[in-house]
C-alpha cells in the first residue's frame, strides 16, 4: 500500500542535475547547417541518439535579423539531438527561441563547458568523513559500467581518468580537465571526451573527442585504431568512407598541425621503434 503521506501528491519537485552538452552555433542559416552536419556526420540519423543540448551562439558571426527556428530545430532533432535552450544569443532573437520552446540560459548557468557532442559529468560527490577503512568517491563518468579509477593529484594538476573496462554502445565517458586512458577500448557508438589526451590500449571504436576545451595540443593515441570519429580541439574527421590503409587496426595518433589560425588534423602510424 502507498505511504498516506505522499497520497495526494501528484506532481513532486525534486533539484536534479542534468547530463547536457553544449552545440556551439556559429551559422543560423538551415541550409548551410544541414550541409555541414552532412559532411561531419556522414548523414547517421541517430548520431546523437537523443542527447540534450544547449545551444550557444557565442561564437556566430554576423547575428541574422531573424532565425528560422522550425527549420534549424528539425534539421537538429533529424541526427536525433534535442535542443532544451539557448544561450549567448542576441535580444532581437531570444522571443523567437521561446517560441520555439528554447529555454533562455544566461551564462552562468553552466560552470564548465566544451563544445561539440558530449554531455557534461554529473559532479561527484563529497568524499565521506574519516574512517578506519574510507572509501574513496568515484570518477566522473557518465554512463559507465562502473566508475574508473582516477590518478588523483595534490600538486594542482588535473587527475588522469583511467577506464579499465571497455566502454559499450551507448556508453559515454567525460575526463574533465586533464587526460582520459582506456585499458581496454570501446565498442562503435560509444563516446569519449577528455579536455586533455585520450591514450586507447584497446580497440578505439566509437567517437573520440580530445581537447575539448580547446586545447589545441591535445592527441588521441590508439593501438588499434578504426573510430567513427575523432576531433580535437573542434577540428573534426569522420571515416564513413572507410579509415585510412596505413592506420586502420594499427598503432596510430592524431594530432593537430598548422597555424593558431588554420589548423589541420593529421593521422600518422604510431612509431614503437
Amino acid at each position: 500500500m502507498a505511504d498516506a503521506s505522499l497520497q495526494g501528491k501528484l506532481i513532486e519537485f525534486k533539484g536534479a542535475s542534468l547530463a547536457v552538452m553544449t552545440a556551439y552555433v556559429r551559422e543560423t542559416d538551415a541550409v548551410r547547417l544541414a550541409d555541414a552536419l552532412h559532411m561531419m556526420l556522414g548523414g547517421m540519423p541517430d548520431f546523437f541518439a537523443g542527447e540534450p543540448a544547449i545551444l550557444d551562439f557565442s561564437q556566430l558571426g554576423n547575428s541574422p535579423d531573424r532565425v528560422d527556428w522550425t527549420a534549424v530545430l528539425s534539421l537538429l532533432r533529424r541526427y536525433q539531438l534535442q535542443p532544451v535552450g539557448v544561450r549567448n544569443l542576441d535580444e532581437h532573437l531570444l522571443e523567437g527561441a521561446r517560441r520555439a520552446g528554447l529555454a533562455v540560459l544566461g551564462a552562468e548557468s553552466f560552470s564548465a563547458e566544451r563544445p561539440v557532442a558530449a554531455a557534461q559529468p554529473r559532479t561527484p560527490p563529497p568524499a565521506p568523513a574519516p574512517a578506519p577503512a574510507p572509501t574513496l568517491a568515484p570518477a566522473p563518468v557518465e554512463a559507465a559500467p562502473q566508475a574508473p579509477a582516477a590518478a588523483s593529484s595534490d600538486n594542482g594538476l588535473a587527475p588522469t581518468l583511467v577506464v579499465d573496462r571497455p566502454l559499450r554502445s551507448g556508453q559515454q565517458v567525460y575526463a574533465k580537465g586533464g587526460d582520459l586512458v582506456l585499458l581496454a577500448g570501446m565498442s562503435p557508438g560509444s563516446e569519449i571526451i577528455a579536455d586533455g589526451s585520450i591514450h586507447c590500449y584497446g580497440p578505439l571504436r566509437g567517437r573520440a573527442l580530445a581537447g575539448a576545451r580547446g586545447d589545441t595540443s591535445a592527441r588521441i593515441f590508439s593501438t588499434n585504431f578504426g573510430p567513427e570519429l575523432v576531433s580535437i580541439a573542434g577540428v573534426y574527421r569522420t571515416f564513413e568512407r572507410g579509415i585510412p590503409q596505413t592506420v586502420a587496426g594499427r598503432g596510430a595518433q592524431v594530432r593537430l598541425t598548422g597555424s593558431d589560425n588554420l589548423h589541420t588534423l593529421e593521422i600518422t602510424p604510431l612509431q614503437y621503434d
